[in-house]
Formats: C-alpha cells, sequence, structure tokens
C-alpha cells in the first residue's frame, strides 16, 4: 500500500507540533494534506535523509538543490506556509527539546524508519566548500564574489534582462518594464550624487558597467568601476567599449582597499556593502572618505535587515550563505549610518525603497522561470534551482519587512561647512 506521504505528514507534523499548511505527493505517488494547496514533492527517501541529517534550512536547501523536492503549484505561497513553519518554528524547538520529548522524539525515530539512515547524502556540488581563514580578507572576498558572480553572463543575461542592473529597480508603477525601472534607478543615483560634465567618479562594485556607462553618457563624467569578478569586468569593458565611451570610462579588477588614486567628485556604492562584513564596514566607510574630494558625495545603496534585541545573536542565513553569498552579511539601517558618521561622513538623506525590490525580485523569477531551459543549460539544473529560491524567498522577505534596503546619501562635508546641498531635500525626485 502506498502510503509514505500520509505517514511523512504525519511524522512531520508531530515533530513541528503544528498541521502541514501544504500537500504532500511522495516518491510512492501517495499524496496527503489540502486538496487546494501547493504541493510539496519529496521525490524519494534521500530528501527525507538530508533533513536528518542537517534538520533546518540548509537541509532542506541541499534536498530542493539536488532535486530531492520540489514545489507544484503557487510557489511564493507554498514558500510563505513553509517559512512560518519550518524556518520561524524550528528557532524555538532545538534538538535537545526534541530529544528530552518522547512524542517529538518518536517521531524523530518514525523518520529514521521511513527514510532510512545510512551515510549523510553529499551536499550538492552547488554548495560552497569552507575553507579556514578569517573572513574578509582580499583573497577570501576574491573567492566569495568569483563563487557569486562567475557562473556566466549569459545567466544574468536572462535574469536581469537587457539592463544588466543587479540591484533594486526603481518602479513608477508596477507595470513599467524592468528596463525603464533600472534605468530610473540609475538616475535616481546620478541626480543625488548632483553629477557634472568633467567629475570623476568612482563606481565601487560597478557590475557589468551600467552605471558606469549611464554616467558617463547622460551626464558626461569620467567613471572608474571596480569589481573583483573578472566575468563581469570583461563584459563590462565589452559593452564600454560598444558604448564608444572607452574614453571616460576605465574598468578594473580591483578590491577597494587597494583602490589609491583619488580624489574622486563623487562614489557609487550599489549593492556592494553587504559584502564587506561587519568588521570591515568602518574600514570601508574610512577607505570612501578618504578617496572623496571635500564637498564629494557618497551614494551607499545597501540591503539592510530588521535590527535583533540581542545583536551579538546574528548569525548568517545558511541557505544565503552556502549558495549565493559566502560570508554576506546584513546590518540594520541604524549600524551602517553610525559606521558612515564614525568615519567623517555627514549623512543628510535617507530612503528606504523595500517594496520596490520585492517588485524587482518578482521580476527576475518571472525572467528566469521564462528562460529555465536556456538557464539550465548553462549552468546547471542546480544552479538554476538555487537562484529560483533565493529570489522568491528574498521577494518575500522584502514584502514582509524582513528585510529592507536604504539609498543612503552622505558628503565629505568640509571645514567650512557647506555641504552643497540644496536647502529642500528630495530635489532629485523629480518626475
Amino acid at each position: 500500500m502506498a502510503d509514505a506521504a500520509l505517514r511523512l505528514k504525519s511524522l512531520l507534523e508531530q515533530l513541528l507540533g503544528a498541521e502541514l499548511p501544504v500537500r504532500i505527493r511522495a516518491w510512492d505517488g501517495s499524496q496527503a494534506g489540502p486538496p487546494d494547496a501547493p504541493t510539496l514533492v519529496v521525490r524519494n527517501r534521500r530528501a527525507v535523509r538530508r533533513l536528518l541529517w542537517k534538520p533546518g534550512e540548509l537541509g532542506l536547501a541541499r534536498a530542493w538543490v539536488a532535486g530531492d523536492l520540489d514545489i507544484e503549484g503557487d510557489f511564493y505561497g507554498a514558500l510563505g506556509l513553509l517559512s512560518g513553519l519550518v524556518w520561524e518554528r524550528a528557532e524555538t524547538r532545538s534538538a535537545l527539546r526534541v530529544l528530552r520529548d518522547a512524542r517529538t522524539r518518536a517521531a524523530l525515530f518514525g523518520l529514521v524508519r521511513l527514510g532510512g539512515l545510512p551515510l549523510p547524502p553529499a551536499p550538492p556540488r552547488e554548495e560552497i566548500r569552507r575553507v579556514r581563514g578569517h573572513l574578509h580578507t582580499r583573497r577570501s572576498d576574491r573567492r566569495a564574489i568569483s563563487h557569486h558572480y562567475d557562473v556566466g553572463n549569459g545567466f544574468y543575461e536572462i535574469v536581469l534582462g537587457p539592463s544588466m542592473v543587479y540591484s533594486c529597480a526603481y518602479w513608477p508603477d508596477q507595470d513599467a518594464p524592468l528596463e525603464q525601472a533600472q534605468h530610473d534607478k540609475l538616475d535616481l543615483v546620478c541626480r543625488k550624487l548632483a553629477l557634472q560634465p568633467g567629475q570623476r567618479i568612482l563606481d565601487v562594485g560597478c557590475g557589468w558597467g551600467s552605471m558606469a556607462i549611464h554616467a558617463a553618457r547622460e551626464y558626461g563624467v569620467r567613471v572608474v568601476g571596480i569589481t573583483l569578478s573578472h566575468e563581469q569586468a570583461a563584459y563590462a569593458r565589452k559593452r564600454v567599449a560598444d558604448a564608444g565611451l572607452t574614453d571616460r570610462i576605465e574598468i578594473r579588477v580591483q578590491d577597494y582597499r587597494d583602490v589609491v588614486d583619488g580624489p574622486y567628485d563623487a562614489i557609487s556604492s550599489i549593492g556592494m556593502a553587504e559584502h564587506v562584513g561587519s568588521e570591515k564596514y568602518l574600514e570601508y566607510a574610512q577607505d570612501l572618505y578618504r578617496l572623496l574630494a571635500p564637498g564629494g558625495r557618497l551614494l551607499n545603496h545597501q540591503i539592510a535587515r530588521r535590527p535583533m534585541s540581542d545583536e551579538s545573536a546574528y548569525d548568517l542565513d545558511e541557505f544565503i550563505d552556502a549558495y549565493v553569498f559566502p560570508d554576506g552579511e546584513l546590518a540594520p539601517l541604524g549600524t551602517t549610518v553610525t559606521l558612515l558618521e564614525r568615519a567623517g561622513f555627514e549623512v543628510r538623506d535617507v530612503e528606504s525603497i523595500r517594496e520596490h525590490y520585492a517588485h524587482t525580485l518578482r521580476r527576475w523569477v518571472t525572467n528566469l522561470e521564462s528562460g529555465w531551459q536556456r538557464a539550465v543549460r548553462l549552468t546547471g539544473p542546480g544552479r538554476a534551482r538555487v537562484w529560483r529560491l533565493y529570489m522568491a524567498a528574498c521577494a518575500l522577505g522584502f514584502e514582509r519587512n524582513h528585510l529592507g534596503v536604504n539609498q543612503v546619501l552622505a558628503v565629505r562635508t568640509p571645514e567650512s561647512g557647506a555641504s552643497g546641498l540644496p536647502l529642500r531635500a528630495r530635489t532629485w525626485n523629480r518626475a
């Protein structure tokens, strides 16, 4: 009798202490759970073993990336239901408490019998292999950036579309084309920086060159763009050449700590500071302050997390750290502003564009799903599954205010106190 789904549902509910809000279809074809709910497809017993050997988010991620688990139906709805049950509830149910409780201990042993417990399945090849050593050295940062960005420019063309901008767009409305919203974001950054022809600009974490090209073409500035990704740099240089802007744009493979040819009139850092790390953030801010001319502006565009009552308890997200952004750290907005001020900056404006990122991510997921077969050919099914899960889960995180994204405008205000900003704020938000 095919009953694996019913047994799995019962054991999981017993272990978690709550009813499963999704339907389960197991490897033997059996199904159990609400008939109209999204379906969690458990393709083999190996999925159960992955969860037993690594309970929680990382075990689920490994099963998903390997294709042992799948979701049918409303993908976002399923993630929303599972996040509230598995991730948030699991935080309060430690392994020690599970073993002490007879009911949950019995459920755990039942899962062992159902899934079998030989040697633990090997992690998918997309999981980064950890190297011992200090975080955020030049070497470790190069390795982390390569893991994330050097997966093939063709893959990013599918996800990002023609704009090739890998950061939050700025939407006039939800029906606007993604390319228009990304153009509007780049132009917003340029207006906040008050770029003028002939100025010299540093773009930290320049990606595929979109900000540099927009600033040089539309505002007549000279741009130095830096990245640690060789694939990004090669792609950006070709785009610069195709745009006829090689006389105004230089793309370097360079660490921000190694830039010594200041001063610059303005600095943009869009979606890069998340890679810096808490221990290095003040150094990062001080380096950018040093590179700016007096009166120069910094536009720091950065993802934030909600503050915790005990900040020492913050830990990296297991799935994102292992598969997406190795060593990436998020800080609360207040921490970022404080460190920029400690470095000497005068923070003049903060704009939250949280909802804009949720909409951007949903568009990227749609792009990936539309180009799924090509994405799989370019990077393999595991990598494509990593990105689908990562972007959809992050979209929910921004929608639910678990994550935020902010543009912080700061000035290296000279001793005279003349900041150079208009008396009325937000003059850059013109239609």
